[in-house]
């Protein structure tokens, strides 16, 4: 009865686990926002968003199928002749379990405007969505 009890509680933590979003905290000129995504079937509907004048910040957050299940953050800047890719970087998901690191399963991440020096900084985990 015990292992039953366990193996329950272990599926239902998992669960936990994997329910909810990605939130990204973002921060460019000393204010952090936060970006959080909830799962999408496909990562071609999602847009960025506009960070500042020269970053757009893109967050991809897809859950199955599982041979591509997959947490994406992009990073674009601006050009005359459009947004251009300056990072990218894949997480697996479901991500590790929790890290000692206080910057989630990402880790605090620092990306530069090759032209006017701007930084954005960003670090990733998964939280609980507001329903």
């Amino acid at each position: 009865m015990q292992r039953v009890l366990a193996a329950a509680l272990l599926l239902i933590s998992a669960q936990a686990i994997h329910a909810g979003q990605v939130a990204c905290h973002y921060t460019y000129g000393g204010e952090t926002r936060v970006l959080a995504a909830l799962p999408v079937n496909s990562p071609y509907e999602i847009k960025g968003i506009k960070v500042g004048s020269y970053f757009q910040f893109r967050l991809i957050f897809q859950n199955e199928p599982a041979d591509q299940a997959a947490i994406k953050v992009y990073t674009y800047v601006e050009r005359d002749e459009g947004p251009a890719l300056i990072h990218q970087a894949t997480f697996p998901y479901p991500p590790p379990g929790k890290a000692a690191s206080p910057h989630g399963f990402s880790g605090l991440h620092f990306v530069y405007e090759p032209v006017r020096d701007s930084e954005l900084q960003y670090w990733c985990d998964m939280s609980a969505t507001n329903e």
